[in-house]
C-alpha cells in the first residue's frame, strides 16, 4: 500500500473542473504536489476559470522539487511529470498522472500509476460515487482524452454495463 499519491497537473485540473477534488482527498492516504506541478497549474489561471480552485487545493500539498534522475530526464517529459516520477522513485509513492509517455516512463521504472479514469473507478468501488459513467463523461467533456473502448472495458470491470 502506498502512503501517498503524487499528483500531476492534469488530474488536478480535471478534477477541479468537475468540482470533485474531494475524491482525491478521500482516496489518497496522503497527497503530494511538487512545485513544478503547481507552476504548471498557475500558468493556466488566465485561461481557465477553475485553475484558481486547482491552485488553492494544490498549494496545501506543495513539496519542494527533487533532483530528477537521468533515468527520468532521458524521457524528455514535462517538468511536472518528471517531478511526479522523481518523487515516486525516491519514496515508492503512487503516481497520479494521465500523460501517456509519462505512464510509459513510470512502467519502465517499475512504479505504479493511477490516472483520472482510475480515480473515478476507485471512487465507485469505495462507494464515494453511485455511478462512474457520468463522471467519466464529465471528465471527457473537460479534456480527458481516453479511448471509448477503454472506457467501456473499465466500466465493465466495475459492473457498469452500457
Amino acid at each position: 500500500m502506498h502512503n501517498a499519491w503524487v499528483v500531476d497537473a492534469s488530474p488536478i485540473i480535471l478534477y477541479s473542473r468537475i468540482s470533485r477534488l474531494d475524491l482525491i482527498n478521500s482516496l489518497a492516504p496522503g497527497v503530494i504536489v511538487p512545485e513544478k506541478v503547481i507552476d504548471e497549474i498557475r500558468i493556466g489561471i488566465e485561461k481557465d476559470n477553475t485553475a484558481g480552485d486547482a491552485l488553492s487545493w494544490s498549494v496545501r500539498y506543495q513539496q519542494t522539487d527533487l533532483h530528477v534522475p537521468s533515468s527520468v530526464e532521458r524521457w524528455d517529459l514535462g517538468p511536472g511529470e518528471s517531478q511526479v516520477i522523481s518523487f515516486c522513485l525516491k519514496n515508492k509513492y503512487l503516481a497520479v498522472i494521465d500523460d501517456r509517455m509519462a505512464r510509459r516512463c513510470i512502467s519502465a521504472h517499475g512504479l505504479q500509476v493511477i490516472g483520472s479514469l482510475g480515480i473515478i473507478l476507485k471512487a465507485k468501488l469505495h462507494g464515494l460515487i453511485d455511478t462512474a459513467r457520468p463522471w467519466i463523461y464529465k471528465l471527457r467533456d473537460y479534456g480527458l482524452y481516453v479511448d471509448n473502448d477503454l472506457v467501456e472495458r473499465a466500466l465493465k470491470s466495475i459492473g457498469e454495463m452500457k
